[in-house]
């Protein structure tokens, strides 16, 4: 086994897997922000992509955090008539973020950035082992 391309495919895998995290994070802290007018558009919820390619200097499929997409689904609508960014019915158009799938993305991936520091602690543990081998 060449414990050089687990270690690089595992932490591209870390790598991807904080970015996903990073704007999941981003997604949860503005789920209740309220524009500033009616006119204004609220927050959009960002959606992480993932590039998999490969590496030639592991010769290896690995994968990148790709282009951060925006969620295109409709709007929340909110009935605030005392809000400054509330129209004529008295309704606040809100961000389209669903905190409850939120959550569930948010834990999907600490799941995947734990399997993948799992596997750079079991190479590392792998090397050291052969280190101990040879010497002996």
């Amino acid at each position: 086994m060449d414990f050089s391309k687990a270690l690089g495919i595992a932490a591209s895998g870390l790598k991807v897997q904080s970015g996903r995290m990073r704007v999941i994070s981003e997604n949860i802290a503005n789920a209740d922000s309220a524009p500033t007018s009616p006119t204004a558009e609220p927050y959009r919820r960002k959606i992480a992509t993932f590039n998999n390619h490969l590496d030639r200097e592991l010769d290896a499929s690995v994968v990148d955090l790709g282009k951060i997409r925006r969620d295109q689904s409709p709007f929340r609508t909110k009935q605030d008539p005392g809000n400054p960014a509330a129209d004529a019915n008295g309704e606040v158009r809100m961000p389209n973020v669903n905190v409850l799938v939120e959550t569930v993305d948010m834990r999907e991936a600490q799941r995947s950035y734990e399997a993948n520091l799992n596997m750079v602690s079991l190479t590392n543990r792998m090397v050291s082992r052969t280190i101990d081998i040879l010497k002996a």
